[in-house]
């Protein structure tokens, strides 16, 4: 599959240089853009190269801790399923990502607070 890099690269400078940060809090799921990638990373789709994320941490106004969301339902060590406005979803939690959050667009809703405590701790024995 050919990618388009091209596209993307001026897509990326619009963000940068025109987007405010938008005001976000963790277990929020956002999609948000997320551009061409190298090989087995997750890319954005359509036009705008946007995926959709959960927000793991918030470090501050400009940068979290994400992780994006698939429709396909995996299972294993490195995935995480959970309800999402009535349809289920995906974690990839191999995919890790620090973003800057000019990058988010918009708001698709919330992590249930019982998914994000489960999510947490699949995440910290992912890493140990």
């Amino acid at each position: 599959m050919q990618k388009d890099f091209k596209k993307w690269s001026t897509t990326k400078q619009l963000i940068h240089n025109d987007l405010p940060r938008i005001f976000f809090k963790e277990r929020e799921v956002w999609f948000s853009y997320i551009g061409e990638n190298i090989g087995f990373e997750q890319d954005g789709r359509g036009d705008e190269f946007l995926r959709p994320f959960v927000v793991i941490k918030k470090f501050n106004n400009q940068v979290a801790w994400v992780l994006p969301l698939t429709k396909n339902q995996k299972e294993g060590i490195y995935y995480y399923q959970f309800k999402l406005n009535n349809s289920i979803s995906t974690v990839i939690l191999s995919q890790l990502k620090l973003i800057d959050t000019k990058r988010l667009k918009y708001k698709l809703g919330d992590i249930p607070e019982d998914d994000f405590i489960k999510l947490k701790t699949k995440i910290r024995q992912f890493l140990a």
